[in-house]
Order: structure tokens, then C-alpha cells, then sequence
């Protein structure tokens, strides 16, 4: 399953009230490290199917970024019934962004 495209009108239904764990990308296109991050989030999107996985453009969706207190990006959050349990900021490898699940 490919990661999902969150915005302010769905956030509550497919992260916070997700009966999985959620790995969610804050990014921007025009971030560097965000397209290096972005085929990462992908693929562990497509090779983990107890984990959901969600993409937050933070240009588009200012409202979210600024409610979880997202200051720049790549973020990567991990959202366990509906609470941030784990949170980077930064390009990661793909092992730690696993290790935070």
C-alpha cells in the first residue's frame, strides 16, 4: 500500500483514529532532504502492511504543520491511538526511521 496524502479534513480519520501505528512525513517539494526521505517513506509504505503510512504537505496544509509544532522538514512522526509517541526532524536512513516504529 502506497502512502496516503492527509490534509486538515481527513487527519482525524486516517491518523488519529487509525487502529495501526502511523508513520507521517511532514514535507515540502521544493525541501532537499524531503525528496531524499520521500522514496523511503514510499517503500516502507509498500513493504509494511501493519503500519499505515501518511504524507503531510506542509505548504498546503500550514494548519497541521503549525499544530504539531512542525518548525522544518523533513519531520517524521509516529502516532500510536492518536498520540505522537516518536518524532524526527531531518534526512534518515531507512533503519531509523524503522527503528522508530
Amino acid at each position: 500500500m502506497s502512502a496516503i496524502n492527509v490534509n486538515s479534513n481527513n487527519f482525524n480519520e486516517e491518523v488519529l483514529s487509525s487502529d495501526k501505528p502511523v508513520l507521517v512525513d511532514f514535507w515540502a517539494s521544493w525541501c532537499g532532504p524531503c525528496r531524499m526521505v520521500g522514496p523511503i517513506v514510499e517503500e516502507i509504505a509498500d513493504e509494511r502492511p501493519d503500519i499505515k503510512v501518511a504524507k503531510v504537505n506542509v505548504d498546503e496544509q500550514s494548519e497541521l504543520a503549525t499544530k504539531y509544532g512542525v518548525m522544518s522538514i523533513p519531520t517524521l512522526m509516529i502516532f500510536k491511538d492518536g498520540t505522537v509517541v516518536d518524532q524526527s526532524t531531518g534526512a534518515k536512513p531507512k533503519q531509523q526511521i524503522l527503528e522508530m516504529i
